[in-house]
């Protein structure tokens, strides 16, 4: 059964370097950035654009609710502002959500916070949430991060193909899940990153 109180709001995470906290009006700035970041919009494949009104009304709201967790990727020597993590679509007859992640800018990417972030979320949807599958998509351009979900433990199920355009090209995204029975997480990996 899943445990939707612990949707809302998801607690706090730590790991080594990051403290995850629920997402909320005081991350405003930040996501500002990470809108107009214009590789995290590619990576993403966020073709709209946001006012900061419509991306306050969200934070504003998004703590509450019910279907879905969002939380503010904070690095824990300074508390700034990396990104955003969350576990969202949720699906409690298949026990299911979907994962995603956003890294603000170049500078806080290939330092490991993703990995870190997805982990602590993956960790956290199994044992708090009760969830027996988490999937995402990822795009072929960024291979960075497939290797990141895979180290994380994901695993390829398929490929949509053409399934972004993105400047004048067809991208063809690559579904990807983990699954709480998955004998890979047996060995602690996830859950000892988590700690």
């Amino acid at each position: 059964m899943v445990n939707t109180a612990a949707l809302v709001p998801p607690a706090v995470l730590h790991t080594a370097r990051l403290r995850l906290v629920p997402l909320g009006p005081e991350h405003l700035n930040g996501m500002m950035a990470g809108l107009q970041d214009q590789e995290s919009q590619r990576l993403t494949g966020t073709h709209g654009t946001f006012t900061r009104e419509q991306v306050a009304r969200f934070v504003a709201g998004v703590a509450e609710a019910p279907d879905r967790s969002d939380w503010a990727i904070l690095r824990a020597s300074d508390d700034q502002y990396l990104g955003e993590v969350v576990l969202n679509q949720l699906d409690t007859d298949n026990r299911s959500m979907n994962f995603r992640i956003a890294l603000n800018s170049p500078a806080q990417r290939g330092r490991g916070y993703g990995t870190e972030a997805t982990r602590a979320v993956v960790a956290y949807g199994f044992e708090q949430v009760g969830l027996h599958r988490i999937s995402l998509g990822v795009y072929a351009f960024n291979p960075r991060a497939q290797r990141v979900y895979e180290k994380c433990g994901f695993l390829h199920e398929g490929t949509e193909r053409d399934a972004l355009y993105w400047q004048g090209e067809w991208v063809a995204q690559r579904r990807m899940a983990i699954l709480v029975t998955d004998s890979h997480l047996q060995d602690g990996a996830i859950h000892e990153a988590a700690q």
